[in-house]
């Protein structure tokens, strides 16, 4: 089909230049009808390709400037002999036509830097910056523009070229004249003194105005891209119970969206001189949980503690990353953690860790015995991704899964849950490849299983939770909003939101599985239903060395790890302690029948004291709670940042030297996306 869309508008852009040099007047109609038909099915079925001409410098302006310049030397081929005078005013008003259309672009440019405040937020009222309903998105994307405004112009030129008349043209360049003019004066209207946004220096005493009010004491910190947001979402639950003040800090606008439903304040701080003013804010502890290129930016406030609380645990080298070191403390699950920093020697001291378990893992429900005779045994397969080094032993996809998966199929009592991680085939196209065949063989499965469904109020209750579920955490802006409108869209949250919300993801995941067939296969992809959902409907995990075992670790199931990795089980078990307590299944999987056998009959499951034990080092203690402990961890950590700047304020008093000025930081250069300069 793309080659069909590229080759037709090559073709007719062709057959456009050949009618118009002849000239040949019902060539130069068809070729250039033919190109205005290719353009919808462009835009209509192949959106892909639209990026690939942009990149190609073929955009749609292009194209669209193109197509009008083949017409005007039609016309004017046409009437070389008698008629160059009336078409003469057609080229004229295309020509005042286009640089109206320039002059729309300039002004679109400058209302969205008018727009683009330096500080973006979420769940936080920012009406004192005089925020409004972004600009038409017609009038902020020029190729869609030029494509809409100019096609009364390109149908008079085609309606003259074909009658020989020049009222047609004329009407048609007067329609899209009066189009531009129009666009033109609603965007110049935005930049009124009156109309536009608060400008940066309002924005920023705003900003500082609302740190002062809001007093936030504890923040989760986080930067990267679009497909990491489940890093971050991971931490939102456990940071809302905490007693303080939490705020969401980040530094990507995209990212502001790309954090789940939660009732926290969200700040976004792209600039590194802006993330500076925290420095003099309450904010006492940030939580890390994960790496990235920006984390060494907020690390330099040194009124601020830091603690590194990952966005989970394996035998992973991630899990004792030699960057943890920058960090105050490094909070882990439970003893396994602490003690593969001190293996890994990467610098953390050991007074640095800090066992907290895993709080997120209170919405995991302990084991409740094998299933009933009869009813089907609930395999949630859960691979990780490819990763980036290429370790062939990151993922079972590629060389175990279509055989796991095939081997599972095949027993009639299964039922399988396919759940693969959100970045599987990101870096490795086999991977990729793998997880489609995988999910192709769970629909064959289930088109051959068939068997009764749930009648329609199943899925008439599934409707209605999804429904409150929307209506409590959508955003309620439109589709085409920009950052500021969103800002305005999403004030303080209701009281009792958060409370609200909890209750309605429960009743949504409750309907959801009623919803769904005893007997069907499931591809979980989807935001909905999350993982740990997945692990309480599941009898048994089969998975990698991953942060997913160890947090499986917690409802006390059987689970296998797949042994992709070329070494022989025991050393395979040794070199990765998170399978001590597992099943482990060679790439061919001839081990699953035993292990199906052993999870329907529990007196035959020989680890499950090993998996008790295992879970103590992975995750802790049940008690205190992963909750309470974490809590415990904030507190301690927030009181350490209070006597930090007690003896700061001290030596100042005492006219002492402190290292670097710490009145106002000098704001570090930046280039055009907020970024440190080149020996920043």
């Amino acid at each position: 089909m793309k080659l069909l869309v590229l080759g037709g508008l090559a073709t007719a852009f062709a057959a456009q230049a050949l009618g118009a040099l002849l000239p040949h007047v019902p060539l130069l109609l068809a070729a250039s009808a033919a190109s205005l038909a290719a353009e919808g099915v462009l835009y209509r079925w192949q959106r892909g390709m639209v990026s690939l001409f942009a990149k190609s410098h073929a955009d749609v302006t292009v194209r669209h400037v193109l197509r009008d310049l083949l017409l005007v030397v039609g016309l004017l081929r046409l009437g070389e002999q008698h008629r160059e005078g009336a078409y003469a005013p057609l080229v004229a008003g295309l020509l005042v036509f286009y640089a109206l259309h320039w002059a729309i672009q300039a002004v679109s440019v400058l209302v969205r830097r008018t727009r683009t405040l330096p500080v973006v937020t979420r769940n936080i009222d920012a009406s004192a910056l005089r925020l409004s309903p972004a600009p038409p998105v017609l009038l902020r994307r020029p190729g869609h523009r030029l494509a809409v405004f100019g096609l009364p112009a390109t149908a008079g030129l085609l309606a003259t070229a074909a009658t020989d008349a020049p009222v047609y043209g004329a009407g048609g360049l007067a329609l899209s004249l009066a189009l531009a003019l129009t666009g033109l004066g609603a965007l110049l209207l935005r930049l009124l003194p009156g109309r536009r946004p608060a400008g940066e220096q309002e924005v920023l005493d705003w900003f500082e105005a609302w740190l002062t009010r809001y007093r936030p004491t504890v923040g989760l910190y986080f930067s990267g891209g679009a497909s990491s947001a489940y890093q971050a979402n991971m931490w939102l639950e456990p940071l809302a119970r905490l007693d303080g003040r939490p705020v969401i800090v980040l530094r990507e606008r995209h990212m502001v969206q790309r954090i789940a439903a939660t009732d926290i304040p969200v700040v976004c701080l792209p600039k590194v001189s802006t993330l500076m003013r925290l420095e003099h804010s309450t904010l006492r502890v940030l939580l890390h949980p994960s790496n990235s290129g920006k984390t060494s930016q907020v690390l330099r406030i040194p009124t601020i503690k830091h603690a590194f609380v990952n966005h989970g645990e394996s035998d992973k080298l991630s899990s004792c990353n030699p960057y943890a070191k920058a960090y105050d403390e490094v909070w882990v699950a439970g003893p396994a953690a602490r003690e593969r920093y001190a293996l890994a020697e990467v610098g953390v001291e050991d007074k640095d860790v800090v066992e907290i378990g895993r709080p997120q893992l209170d919405a995991v429900r302990p084991y409740a015995g094998p299933p009933a005779p009869g009813a089907f045994t609930t395999v949630l397969y859960a691979p990780t991704w490819e990763g980036w080094d290429g370790n062939p032993g990151n993922t079972s996809v590629v060389e175990a899964g279509e055989n796991l998966v095939r081997a599972l199929l095949a027993d009639p009592g299964v039922r399988l849950l396919y759940k693969p991680h959100p970045l599987t085939g990101s870096v490795d196209p086999r991977a990729r490849a793998a997880d489609l065949r995988i999910r192709e063989l769970v629909r064959t499965a289930n088109r051959a299983r068939g068997g009764p469904r749930p009648d329609a109020s199943a899925a008439a209750g599934l409707a209605r939770r999804a429904a409150e579920l929307d209506r409590l955490t959508a955003a309620g802006f439109r589709p085409a909003a920009d950052q500021a409108e969103r800002m305005l869209r999403q004030p303080d949250p209701e009281p009792g939101r958060a409370a609200a919300v909890r209750r309605a993801q429960d009743a949504w995941e409750e309907a959801y599985w009623a919803s769904l067939p005893e007997w069907e296969h499931q591809v979980v992809t989807d935001a909905r239903p999350a993982l740990y959902a997945c692990f309480n409907r599941a009898d048994l995990l089969i998975s990698d060395v991953s942060s997913v075992i160890s947090d499986f670790l917690a409802s006390g199931k059987p689970y296998a790890v797949a042994n992709t990795s070329t070494l022989a089980e025991d050393v395979f078990r040794k070199s990765f302690p998170t399978v001590a307590a597992a099943t482990v299944l060679a790439p061919d999987a001839s081990g699953v029948p035993a292990l199906l056998t052993a999870v329907r009959h529990p007196e035959r499951d020989e680890l499950a004291g090993e998996r008790a034990a295992l879970a103590l080092r992975l995750l802790g203690p049940a008690e205190p709670a992963s909750q309470e402990r974490f809590a415990a961890a904030v507190r301690d950590l927030c009181a350490a940042a209070v006597r930090h700047r007690a003896r700061m304020a001290e030596r100042v008093a005492a006219e002492l030297p402190v290292p670097g000025p710490r009145q106002q930081p000098a704001p570090l250069p930046e280039d055009s996306r907020g970024r440190p300069r080149a020996g920043a």
